[in-house]
């Protein structure tokens, strides 16, 4: 069987309510509880499987289509039930969850526009379904001690060095090869904490409740880490945070408070930044939307900062409740910017000029070759389709 994974089936357009981090990959691209959504799936289905996303991304992450196929929404997050039952599926059969379509087979090399003639399966089993891009934050926890079982089952954690503090029982931790730990104190009492391959934990940090470090990632000396919060690879970590997911290739490598927050791929966190995450009279945070193109309730008492990939702050940056910042800004200056700051934007509080283009390249060119990795001619394109496509916002 051939697997499909899908950011959106007809002229759903549900993709964008995980913007800005959907500009650059697909959904099933993103990084939740441990690996990529994409991971899990192939993990669980134990074959590869293909995209089906916008069109300006899809060289880079391809579709495959083969005689027999099976069409996944990839805002799912899969469990052993739930691939069970889709792997059941027949040609011609959809999958319904709580009414929102699941998944469908079908055959051929043209996929469907319309499933109304489907066979209908409802499924009885509990689904895990991102719906907004706070839930990236809201449901880390769960999807990580998931993640933690599936990923460590049937293998054996390196040893504990005796230089840490453990609260809680050893299973709860795992330690994969060439990872670092000295001299921290780790309480695992009510989560799991994961140190991917060669990640480093430096002395004197603290963490707590579910916490997952992946690979190549680090935690600064000192630092204050409440789950549940994911370092991506690569990622570098300081100060305090707590439930924070951090894609891959960004730094918060400085003092300051970062709190119920996702931030994407490339970006870094000026010294000393911090996000409010909680407002002074306690409602509930309106945090802007791009399926509607305006700010909507969220209907969280807790919501820090959303930043796209290659987003940068200068030191002392302060963001508001629920601030989101799209791709590629560059964001600077006393005070509070705006609770939602456009791509390419180049600015503060006061004045915000338009990043131009070649220059936004040439950085993140000279930050990608650090980690050498190639900004190659489709990904320059992608970042063009959104210097393009966003403009409209930078007008207003």
């Amino acid at each position: 069987m051939n697997y499909i994974l899908a950011d959106d089936f007809g002229k759903s357009e549900n993709w964008k309510n995980l913007l800005p981090l959907t500009y650059t990959k697909p959904i099933a691209a993103l990084r939740i509880g441990i690996d990529l959504i994409v991971d899990k799936w192939e993990d669980f289905l134990n074959e590869k499987c293909s995209f089906h996303t916008q069109n300006y991304l899809q060289t880079k992450f391809p579709l495959k289509l083969t005689n027999s196929n099976t069409y996944i929404l990839s805002n799912f997050i899969p469990n052993e039930k739930l691939v069970n039952q889709i792997q059941k599926l027949k040609p011609n059969e959809k999958l319904i969850n709580n009414g929102s379509l699941l998944a469908f087979c079908f055959e051929g090399y043209e996929i469907p526009s319309d499933l109304e003639k489907f066979k209908v399966v409802e499924i009885d089993t509990e689904c895990i379904q991102l719906k907004n891009i706070w839930d990236i934050f809201l449901k880390n926890k769960q999807i990580l001690d998931r993640d933690f079982e599936r990923i460590t089952k049937n293998k054996t954690s390196q040893k504990l060095s005796e230089t840490n503090t453990l609260i809680g029982p050893i299973d709860n931790i795992f330690i994969e090869e060439g990872a670092y730990i000295e001299a921290s104190i780790l309480n695992v009492q009510e989560g799991k904490i994961y140190i991917g391959k060669n990640a480093k934990v430096l002395e004197g940090s603290m963490l707590r409740n579910s916490v997952a470090i992946c690979e190549n990632s680090v935690i600064k000396m000192g630092a204050k880490v409440y789950g549940a919060t994911t370092l991506g690879n690569y990622s570098k970590v300081g100060g305090e945070i707590s439930n924070v997911v951090f894609q891959a290739y960004s730094n918060k490598g400085h003092d300051g408070y970062l709190g119920n927050a996702v931030i994407g791929e490339w970006c870094n966190l000026g010294a000393d930044t911090n996000a409010s995450n909680l407002k002074n009279n306690y409602q509930s945070i309106k945090v802007w939307n791009y399926l509607n193109e305006s700010y909507t309730n969220s209907n969280q008492q807790f919501c820090g900062l959303i930043m796209g990939d290659h987003s940068k702050c200068g030191i002392n940056t302060m963001f508001n409740t629920g601030t989101v910042v799209g791709v590629s800004a560059n964001i600077y200056g006393a005070g509070f910017p705006k609770g939602f700051i456009p791509s390419y934007t180049w600015g503060g509080v006061e004045k915000n000029y338009t990043y131009k283009f070649n220059k936004a390249i040439e950085t993140a060119k000279l930050v990608m070759k650090r980690r050498n990795i190639e900004l190659n001619d489709i990904y320059k394109s992608i970042l063009e389709h959104i210097f393009e496509v966003t403009s409209k916002f930078r007008s207003k």
